[in-house]
């Protein structure tokens, strides 16, 4: 079959793999509808070393299944299922916890041994844990939006809750991705009273204002604090929520917290230490986040998304098959894409 290796910086192939089987009995097979690039597959295709070998790489993708062992129940050929970005036996006790990305048993897709969901099929590892039915066929036009919730929508959704947004809160997103976008609409989900989104690319900070997004700043670093705190009596929103991953991301997001505020980063980080001393604790500024365990939010935004409440498959503005990949990956490097969708 066909996959997506990355063999280097700007190095993105695809190439002929071995079709996957299946290897324990808690496997399945599934044949995969569609994927995508997430922006955090930007980062390895912008400093990864070169590799003779390559890596497989997506961890973003729903599918059919075709096959499952002997210990799989609840799931059987001709399903229609997403699969979280991580998987994971949903049994242990961190999975019990709702911290599936901690899962004693689980993993993450593109790893030796196993498929990246940029491919035409994908061997599951504990798949009775990891994946979830969907109640649609395989031409549905909902696939788009469930797509998202292998990672995108339920990583804004967790930057959201572990902020605590609700109603009445006040809220900024930093980052117009994918992710921040989905932040957004989930702070919107949530009840919040104000939205701002901190962003600079019109087209995206438009789909913003329509995922639910009150004020739109333009302006980065001092101009665009000063900005903020102008639009909220000089006091910044009760939480933050950062979806960048650099550390001026994280800076922004502490200087535009209200006193006694949270901030909570999703963004991947690429910095070892960021900017948490005297004054953060002086303003009693709590910092929460981190991995989104996607799998234990997908039930709940599943209902809306079948629905139609929420339409977060509109982060994708660009489909390419599976051999044009690479062309994905510079499209979005190259920021002429917001979120590439793939359909094998």
């Amino acid at each position: 079959m066909k996959a997506t290796l990355i063999h280097g910086a700007g190095d993105v192939r695809v190439e002929e793999v071995p079709d996957p089987t299946l290897r324990e009995p808690t496997d399945a097979l599934v044949r995969v509808l569609r994927s995508c690039v997430c922006g955090s597959d930007l980062w390895p295709y912008a400093v990864m070393p070169a590799s003779e070998e390559g890596n497989r790489i997506g961890h973003e993708f729903l599918g059919v299944v075709e096959d499952v062992g002997s210990d799989v129940s609840g799931l059987k050929a001709g399903d229609v299922v997403v699969a979280p970005f991580v998987w994971a036996d949903n049994t242990c006790d961190f999975c019990v916890e709702g911290l599936q990305t901690s899962c004693r048993h689980g993993g993450f897709w593109g790893t030796p041994g196993v498929d990246g969901g940029q491919g035409e099929a994908v061997r599951v590892p504990q798949a009775q844990g990891t994946l979830v039915k969907l109640p649609v066929g395989e031409d549905s036009a909902l696939l788009p939006s469930l797509l998202t919730l292998s990672d995108v929508f339920p990583t804004g959704h967790h930057c959201a809750v572990t902020a605590g947004v609700g109603p009445r809160t006040t809220v900024t997103v930093i980052g117009d991705g994918a992710v921040g976008l989905s932040a957004v609409l989930a702070a919107k989900r949530l009840g919040a009273e104000r939205i701002l989104l901190m962003g600079r690319h019109e087209d995206r900070t438009d789909l913003g204002r329509e995922f639910g997004a009150t004020d739109v700043i333009p302006e980065r670093g001092e101009e665009g604090v000063e900005r903020v705190r102008e639009l909220t009596g000089g006091d910044g929103t009760h939480t933050v929520l950062e979806c960048v991953g650099l550390e001026p991301a994280l800076e922004t997001a502490f200087a535009v917290a209200r006193d006694g505020g949270v901030v909570s980063r999703v963004g991947v980080p690429q910095y070892a230490l960021g900017p948490v001393g005297r004054d953060i604790f002086l303003r009693n500024i709590s910092l929460t986040g981190g991995i989104a365990p996607a799998r234990a939010y997908i039930e709940e935004l599943l209902p809306d998304v079948l629905d139609g409440k929420v339409e977060p498959g509109r982060v994708f503005d660009r489909t390419v098959s599976l051999e044009e990949v690479p062309d994905g990956y510079r499209a979005m490097a190259d920021r002429k894409a917001l979120k590439v969708l793939i359909r094998p």
